[in-house]
C-alpha cells in the first residue's frame, strides 16, 4: 500500500519544505510538458518541418487550454490550502467537488465550442496553408482529451495544497512514457503522422488522469468522494471562480499573447517558424524550476495563511526568490553553452537551427528575468492577491506582443528575443515595489526586508 504524503508547511525548515516541494512539481511539469515535445521531436525526425510547425501551432492553443484550466485550479488550490492549513477539512471536500464540477463543465463547453471552429482559430493565426490540414487533426483530438487534461490538473492540485508534490509525478512518469512508446508505434512505425502523435497524446492524458483519482480514492480520504456526491456549492463557486478566474485570465493571457507572436512569426515563412517552435519547448523545459518554485510559494503562503503565520510567509518569500535567482543564472549558463546541441535535438534542417541559435543569443543572457516575476506572482497568488497578479502578466505580456509585432518585420526571429526582455523588465519594475506597499499599508512585518 502506498503510503499518503499530506503535509503541512505551517512549520519546520523553509528551504528544506520550498526545495522537496518543488523538485516533483518541476517533474511533473516537465513531464507534462514532454507530452508536446516527444510529439514535436518525433514529427520533426520522422514526418518533416510542415507537421512540426502545425504541431508547434497547435502548441499555443493547447497551452492556452492547459493554462486557463490550470488557473481556475491554482485559484481552488488556495482555497483548499487555507482550508487545509486552518483545519476545515468539511471545507476542502467541498470546495474538491465544486473545482470537478467546474472542470468538468468548462471541458464539455470548450469542446461544443472548439471543435466546429478550428478552421477559424488557424485562419486567425496566419497558419501556412501546407500545414493547416494537419493541425487541424491535432487540435481536435486535443479538444477530444481536456475533460482528462482538467481532472488530473484538478487531482493535482488538490493534492498538492495538502503539501503532496510527489503523487501526481509518479502517475505522470508512467502516462509519459506510455505517450513516448505509442509516438513511437504509431508515428515512426505506422506512419500515423500528426494523428497519430494526437492519438498517443490523449490516451497518455487519460491514464495520467485516471490514476491520480483511483490514488485519492484509497489513500486520501479527506479529498475522497463518490461520484453521486459530486455537486457545486454555490458560495465556494464563486469564491473559487473569482480567484480562479482572475488567475484564468493571467493564465490564458500569456497564450493568447504568445499565438499573436506566433503569427508574426509565421509570416517569416516555414522555417523561422519550426525555429520557434523548438526554441521555445527548450525555453519551457529550462523555465521549469522557477515555474516550480513559484507553485511551491503559493501553497507555502496559502496554508501559512490560513494558519495566520504571518511572519513564516514573509520569509518563506525571501527565500523562494532566492532559489528563483540562482535558477535562473544555472538555466542561462546552461541554454548559452549548449543552445547548438539542444537546437539538433528537433531537426537536422541547418536552416532552422541557424534560426534558433539568433533567438537564443538575445533572450539566453536573460532568464532570470522570469524566475523573479515567477516568484512574486506565486506570492501574489497565495495571498489571494489576483487582481494584482493579473496586471502583472497584462503588462508583460502587452510589452512583449508590442514589440514583437514592432521588431520582427525589420529584425526576423531575435526580435521576439528582445520583446521578452522589455516584458519581464517591465513586470518587474512595479510588482516588486507594490508587493511592499501592500505590506506597508497592511502593517505587515516585512521581516527587515
Amino acid at each position: 500500500m502506498v503510503r499518503s504524503r499530506v503535509t503541512s508547511m505551517t512549520s519546520g525548515s523553509i528551504f528544506r519544505q520550498l526545495i522537496s516541494f518543488s523538485i516533483p512539481l518541476m517533474l511533473g511539469n516537465l513531464f507534462q510538458l514532454s507530452y508536446n515535445m516527444v510529439d514535436t521531436i518525433v514529427i520533426g525526425r520522422f514526418v518533416g518541418s510542415t507537421a512540426l510547425a502545425a504541431v508547434g501551432t497547435c502548441d499555443q492553443i493547447m497551452s492556452l487550454l492547459i493554462l486557463g484550466v490550470s488557473g481556475v485550479c491554482i485559484g481552488a488550490s488556495v482555497l483548499m490550502g487555507n482550508f487545509f492549513g486552518a483545519g476545515k477539512r468539511e471545507k476542502l471536500l467541498a470546495e474538491m467537488k465544486t473545482t470537478v464540477s467546474l472542470g468538468l463543465l468548462f471541458a464539455l463547453v470548450v469542446m461544443a465550442l472548439g471543435l466546429p471552429l478550428t478552421g477559424t482559430i488557424f485562419s486567425l493565426m496566419q497558419v501556412q496553408p501546407e500545414a493547416l490540414p494537419e493541425a487541424q487533426t491535432y487540435l481536435r483530438i486535443i479538444f477530444l482529451a481536456l475533460p482528462f487534461t482538467c481532472l488530473y490538473n484538478i487531482y493535482a492540485a488538490a493534492l498538492r495544497s495538502v503539501g503532496d508534490s510527489r503523487t501526481p509525478v509518479r502517475y505522470l512518469i508512467l502516462s509519459c512514457v506510455l505517450n513516448m512508446g505509442l509516438d513511437l508505434l504509431l508515428v515512426a512505425g505506422l506512419h500515423l503522422g500528426v494523428l497519430g502523435a494526437a492519438l498517443a497524446t490523449m490516451a497518455a492524458q487519460g491514464i495520467s488522469a485516471l490514476l491520480c483519482i483511483l490514488y485519492v480514492y484509497r489513500q486520501v480520504p479527506l479529498l475522497h468522494f463518490s461520484a453521486r456526491s459530486l455537486r457545486i456549492d454555490r458560495a465556494l463557486a464563486r469564491q473559487t471562480l473569482s480567484l480562479g478566474g482572475l488567475t484564468a485570465l493571467q493564465q490564458c493571457s500569456q497564450p493568447i499573447g504568445n499565438i499573436i507572436i506566433q503569427g508574426s512569426v509565421n509570416t517569416l515563412g516555414i522555417t523561422s517558424a519550426a525555429a520557434f517552435s523548438a526554441a521555445r519547448k527548450i525555453e519551457d523545459i529550462g523555465l521549469l524550476p522557477g515555474r516550480s518554485i513559484s507553485n511551491a510559494i503559493t501553497t507555502f503562503t496559502a496554508q501559512n495563511e490560513g494558519a495566520l503565520n504571518h511572519e513564516r510567509t514573509e520569509k518563506g518569500f525571501r527565500k523562494a526568490m532566492l532559489l528563483e535567482c540562482l535558477s535562473g543564472i544555472v538555466v542561462s549558463a546552461i541554454v548559452l553553452l549548449l543552445r547548438g546541441p539542444l537546437m539538433g535535438i528537433f531537426s537536422t534542417d541547418s536552416d532552422m537551427i541557424r534560426e534558433g541559435l539568433r533567438y537564443f543569443g538575445v533572450i539566453g543572457f536573460c532568464y532570470t528575468l522570469p524566475c523573479i516575476t515567477n516568484g512574486i506572482q506565486g506570492y501574489f497568488r497565495g495571498m489571494k492577491l489576483m487582481l494584482p497578479s493579473l496586471l502583472a502578466t497584462l503588462t508583460q505580456i502587452s510589452v512583449r506582443v508590442l514589440f514583437t509585432l514592432w521588431l520582427v518585420p525589420r529584425i526576423g526571429i531575435p526580435g521576439v528575443g528582445i520583446a521578452c526582455v522589455a516584458g519581464w523588465t517591465a513586470m518587474t519594475l512595479w510588482t516588486l515595489p507594490y508587493r511592499r506597499i501592500w505590506l506597508s499599508r497592511k502593517g505587515r512585518n516585512m521581516g527587515g526586508e
